[in-house]
């Protein structure tokens, strides 16, 4: 038994040191400008908006819903005898909360400013994966605009060979032509590029204003470790989705305990003052009433109860939802990280045997069709690699964005 306990208290010394640790990036916007634009972004603003509306509501929900109500009515009182006397009645009256419903609003107030700042950190998150999307999407399309123009001096060069041959007369009129129909294909190619680059700011500078271009080289994605455990234990904590859900339980918690309490309905006292006969009598009193409480409080009850049992059902789907995100993100990371260093391969092999066959037909050792295809080769690898790139990129930014490890999001 000693030797138990002994091992339960170094894993719990020893659980911080193997927390996980944010790994190391580049690329993304620095924290100190990504986070105006998040906080400006309308889905942060409306999310604020509401944390404000919770306490309102929270205030209300801590202070009773009833208020004092001042009653007076007077009358005239004739007798047999002819004499007639005014009579009157004042007092003021107000139904009590009872000790057990005050607790219950108390935490659904506390549970609703919850809820609404879980709802403000899931608009800051929500908000980041777009910036942080949308950023590498420009990034990549301003790398493409790169190859692209590189690929448009290789198939110029490539030109500049076959006038040369064929001013030597070691080349065809029809490799001429060919030679010409490549670099028009290549330099329809580079304006698509760059159009897809303007295109590609637009889009971002659209979703937030006010961002300013940084001439940042598009980065490597890091590999993971193989252990899913630390990603899965960061990311459950952070989730602002399975926060909202807890909230939600504990608000229908809350809600059932005021029905419950409410099975007993709030008495209402009052006290009064009543002059009779004309001021001869004087009457001074309490009053006190209660209603009698039939099935439908009962029901009302009943309700509130199975809408807690929903509520949790709720929060152990959520929970297993977010675990198989979790798991899913962890291996196409990891999958995309090993696809992207193939593609890199590829596009470098590629790229030397275009090389090689571009200075072979140079020194006339080669015919243009093994030039053209070499180049279109090198071209078609070196953008799948790209595209590679990104999907790794957003896979790998991905999860630092859903574990909160950028531009502070730990902190919402």
């Amino acid at each position: 038994m000693m030797i138990r306990y002994l091992m339960v208290g170094l894993i719990a010394v020893a659980g911080p040191i193997y927390a996980l640790q944010a790994p190391p990036f580049a690329g993304l916007l620095p924290t100190e400008l990504a986070r105006p634009l998040l906080a400006q972004d309308p889905r942060v603003a409306a999310a604020r908006a509401g944390l404000a509306v919770a306490r309102q509501e929270s205030n209300i929900l801590e202070m009773s819903p009833y208020e004092w109500t001042a009653k007076a009515f007077g009358q005239r009182r004739s007798i047999d005898t002819g004499a007639q006397y005014r009579e009157w009645n004042v007092g003021v009256e107000r139904a009590i909360r009872l000790p057990g419903k005050g607790a219950a609003d108390r935490s659904m107030g506390k549970a609703t400013i919850e809820e609404s700042e879980a709802r403000y950190g899931e608009a800051m998150h929500e908000s980041a994966k777009d910036l942080m999307s949308l950023w590498i999407d420009w990034l990549a399309s301003e790398r493409g605009r790169e190859l692209a123009a590189a690929n448009l001096q290789a198939v110029q060069d490539n030109m500049m060979a076959v006038d040369k041959r064929s001013r030597a007369g070691d080349a065809s009129r029809l490799d001429v032509n060919l030679a010409s129909a490549e670099l028009a294909e290549q330099k329809r190619q580079n304006n698509d590029a760059q159009t897809q680059a303007v295109a590609a700011w637009a889009r971002i500078a659209a979703r937030f204003p006010g961002i300013q271009p940084l001439r940042i080289a598009l980065p490597s994605p890091l590999l993971i470790a193989e252990d899913v455990y630390p990603w899965r234990e960061r990311i459950m904590a952070e989730s602002d989705v399975l926060k909202l859900a807890q909230t939600r339980l504990r608000i229908a918690q809350a809600q059932a305990e005021h029905a419950r309490a409410s099975r007993f309905a709030d008495p209402t006292l009052g006290v009064y003052s009543t002059s009779e006969v004309g001021g001869r009598e004087r009457l001074m009193g309490v009053s006190i009433s209660i209603p009698l409480a039939g099935g439908l409080r009962d029901s009302r009850s009943a309700k509130a109860l199975a809408a807690v049992e929903v509520a949790r059902q709720t929060v152990e789907l959520t929970q297993r939802e977010l675990e198989t995100e979790i798991a899913t993100a962890f291996v196409t990371a990891r999958g995309l990280y090993e696809s992207l260093q193939m593609a890199n391969e590829g596009a470098r092999a590629m790229q030397e045997n275009a090389k090689l066959v571009q200075r072979a037909y140079a020194l006339g050792e080669g015919d243009l069709q093994s030039l053209l295809l070499a180049r279109r080769q090198a071209t078609a690898a070196e953008n799948s690699a790209l595209q590679a790139q990104v999907g790794a990129l957003k896979a790998f930014y991905g999860l630092l964005t859903d574990a909160h490890f950028i531009w502070d999001l730990e902190h919402d």
